[in-house]
């Protein structure tokens, strides 16, 4: 290395230093999916980064999706996959794949990741010591929603689409408190045992808030929240984020995971992220330097 390189190296870390030791001891709950999984060479950045974070004492807690690889494997099957206002319909054959896919194949593939990078991970499902607990989502027509004389035919039926309807962090404490970095399938199970296939941003939103976590970081395939002439907006209070939806700034397939990231600011978790996936270590770009790299949202 010459003195440049080693100079620059030295100033990267000095940068590092603070935040570090600010963020020493805090839980940051990471949404990891889409493009950020897909590749080989992000999905060696992603481990690195979450390695290195439980390494400089800052506990990571991976939130996984994997709608990919559960319609590649149903489409083996001879399966059709078909979706409601962007929710797979999920009968009980096709959550059977789900299950198979997020808490097996998916899970430990992360799980492996991490390890072959120098971590420990271990991974669960909602299920795992009723970490998830789920109720059936209701969908209801749009066409019909606002009309107060709604009959239940007008609902829509997703089968085993749930939401959460709790979080019980006793196992995420014991796991915190230790050397592995826990990676979590968004499966959940209500109090009849019934599986249910739960956003994954969503689950992650909800670990952040019941864990009173630092960070809640969402992946995303683009560059973060923009404004109408293009430009990534960062350092965004929630009243202003509300604002960006009112004025149509914030619309369409963003609305979801910006409406995540509000809840969670909203509720208890110090700020939220949505970052761009597609860089390669990302993760740490935005906890530990200045500029980050993506949308950063906090109550005040």
């Amino acid at each position: 290395m010459d003195t440049r390189s080693a100079q620059e190296t030295a100033r990267v870390l000095i940068e590092a230093l603070p935040y570090i030791q600010r963020f020493s001891g805090a839980t940051v709950v990471i949404k990891y999916g889409g493009n950020a999984m897909e590749s080989e060479a992000l999905k060696g950045s992603f481990a690195r980064d979450v390695v290195m974070m439980k390494q400089v004492g800052i506990n990571p807690v991976i939130v996984h999706g994997g709608g990919p690889q559960i319609g590649e494997l149903l489409t083996r099957l001879g399966k059709e996959s078909k979706f409601i206002q962007g929710m797979r319909v999920t009968d009980e054959e096709t959550m059977d794949v789900v299950q198979m896919v997020l808490g097996g194949l998916v899970n430990k593939d992360i799980v492996n990741l991490i390890q072959s990078n120098g971590g420990q991970a271990i991974g669960l499902t909602g299920k795992d010591g009723r970490l998830i607990k789920a109720r059936k989502m209701t969908l209801r027509n749009p066409e019909t929603a606002a009309d107060p004389e709604l009959k239940a035919s007008e609902i829509i039926d997703l089968g085993h689409v749930g939401e959460v309807a709790g979080i019980d962090t006793h196992i995420l404490e014991l796991i915190k408190n230790s050397d592995f970095i826990p990676v979590i399938a968004p499966i959940g199970v209500d109090d009849a045992g019934i599986s249910y296939n739960i956003n994954a941003d969503l689950v992650a939103g909800k670990v952040a808030e019941v864990l009173r976590a630092e960070k809640l970081i969402l992946l995303t395939n683009v560059a973060g929240l923009k404004d109408k002439q293009g430009r990534v907006l960062t350092g965004l209070t929630t009243e202003r984020v509300n604002a960006l939806i009112e004025d149509g700034t914030v619309y369409g397939g963003m609305l979801p995971k910006i409406r995540c990231a509000l809840e969670a600011a909203e509720n208890g978790v110090r700020t939220s992220h949505i970052i761009d996936g597609r860089v390669a270590h990302a993760v740490l770009l935005e906890i530990l330097t200045d500029k980050g790299v993506g949308t950063l949202i906090s109550k005040h």
